[in-house]
């Protein structure tokens, strides 16, 4: 557990960047390569059977350049790579593999009731037209953004659930998002509620509707209500791809009814959905890490929810908990978690006495965890990071040493706080959404020892669906103290 005060006042690093997508641009190249690697083909007949370039190209911004290989469609950054490196295609199983996993994402919208059917009614108000106005704002957004985009109404027509529904599953669109807005009774009632279908775990569905949900109420700040399961609409359960319904606000409300008629607000409507929409397809990046284990009970929970939710961590493991639980170290390995060094015996002082006595420790768990589970980490974490009241002596020849043997050291840029004394799971929460500030990479601390962290876990993943969760490994460059 780190020792020596709250890390995120005294030594982490802000590792703060400011980033635009430039998803657009990415494509403009790779059009351009496109017509390359149509070229090239020509002269790879045994390698690829036939590739076209669309008509309409604009030579200056490449605009509707495809390369069509085996009925599949490339385009965006893996494409890119591909077209502009060796084009070292071996099959045509592998191409079709590249063109499914570059393919622009086709986003299908539904606005809601239309022509005979108005919907909620109020005060000279029709649901249906809202609904159409900010699905109009969410579509050239999109567009905006290079995804394709299919409206199943684009004007005051009346179209059935069932034909909506027909169109999506039959274009094989990517996803369906259908608003809507909301009425009830009590005229004082106000907010944004989401729903999707949970019955059904083939489909993303409960992320999608976290997302929109997320997204929308930061740009709107509405009354996030509850997030619904429960779904029992044709829309969300009859669709083949993720779904979610949001209804945006209550036309009862007069005060709420006031505010989504305005091109304004409509706008930061349409703005959280299409920010959602976007981290649906494109996350930010976490890493969960976990020190001092493994425990016997507490890992053993901790890996249950990962595995439930199809999750990779990384264990920064403690060689005489090894020796004292192997069989839970073996599983973290079997599961497919990725496995660093943290120490062998976790006393601060004796630890950093010397450079020397530093790396006597960490040898001897290096020892105990290939011996227990056959893998040979260079992953590391200092106990407390790498810039602690500890280690301040010998830390720069600490580092140099252990750098030299050809080790990577990983600190963190967010937090549960779980080591502190008395830690309760909803502030552990808290400290973990609040801790990332928002960035596009986040290495997460925790501790697998502390009982709270696991009752928290569910609570914290849920609460950062616009992260996708990966291990550590070698390739991942390292986030560090500034020392």
């Amino acid at each position: 557990m780190y020792a020596g005060g709250t890390y995120l006042s005294r030594y982490c690093c802000e590792y703060i960047k400011k980033e635009k997508r430039i998803r657009i641009g990415k494509r403009i190249i790779a059009a351009a390569a496109a017509l390359s690697f149509a070229g090239i083909a020509i002269m790879l007949p045994n390698r690829l059977l036939h590739v076209t370039a669309s008509s309409g190209l604009d030579s200056m911004t490449g605009k509707g350049a495809k390369a069509v290989l085996s009925g599949s469609i490339l385009s965006g950054s893996l494409f890119e790579e591909a077209a502009l490196t060796n084009l070292a295609f071996q099959t045509m199983e592998e191409i079709n593999i590249l063109a499914a996993q570059s393919k622009t994402p086709v986003v299908f919208i539904d606005a809601g009731h239309g022509g005979e059917d108005g919907g909620c009614v109020k005060k000279g108000v029709l649901e249906k037209d809202i609904n159409l106005e900010i699905a109009k704002l969410v579509q050239s957004k999109l567009q905006d953004l290079g995804y394709d985009v299919i409206m199943a109404r684009e004007d005051d027509t009346f179209i059935t659930k069932e034909d909506r529904v027909e169109l999506a599953n039959d274009s094989k669109a990517d996803i369906y998002i259908s608003i809507h807005q909301n009425s009830s009774d009590d005229t004082g009632v106000s907010g944004m509620e989401v729903w999707y279908d949970e019955t059904d775990v083939t489909r993303d569905n409960k992320r999608l509707a976290q997302l929109v949900r997320q997204q929308t109420a930061k740009s709107t700040q509405a009354v996030e209500r509850e997030l619904r399961g429960n779904a029992d609409f044709h829309v969300t359960g009859y669709t083949s791809m993720p779904a979610c319904l949001i209804e945006t606000g209550f036309l009862t409300n007069a005060k709420e009814r006031g505010k989504l008629v305005t091109a304004e607000y409509q706008d930061q409507i349409a703005s959280g959905i299409v920010e959602g929409i976007d981290y649906y397809f494109h996350p930010k990046t976490m890493y969960l890490t976990f020190d001092d284990g493994p425990s016997e009970e507490n890992t053993a929970q901790i890996l249950d929810i990962l595995k439930e939710r199809k999750i990779k961590a990384t264990f920064f493991l403690i060689g005489e908990n090894v020796r004292k639980y192997p069989e839970i170290a073996r599983r973290i390995v079997a599961e497919g978690h990725s496995i660093g060094i943290h120490c062998d015996i976790h006393n601060y002082d004796t630890l950093y006495a010397s450079a020397d006595s530093y790396i006597q420790d960490f040898e001897a768990a290096h020892k105990t965890v290939y011996e227990v589970t056959g893998v040979d980490t260079k992953l590391f974490r200092f106990p407390g990071g790498s810039v602690n009241d500890y280690n301040e002596k010998i830390r720069d020849e600490m580092i140099e040493k252990m750098t030299e043997k050809g080790y990577i050291y990983y600190d963190w840029n967010a937090g549960l706080e779980d080591a502190a004394k008395g830690a309760k799971v909803e502030d552990m929460v808290a400290s973990g959404v609040d801790s990332t500030l928002g960035r596009k990479k986040v290495i997460l601390l925790a501790h697998d020892v502390v009982y709270n962290t696991g009752l928290c876990l569910n609570d914290l993943l849920d609460s950062l669906p616009e992260y996708e969760m990966l291990p550590l490994s070698e390739d991942v460059e390292p986030i560090r103290f500034i020392r």
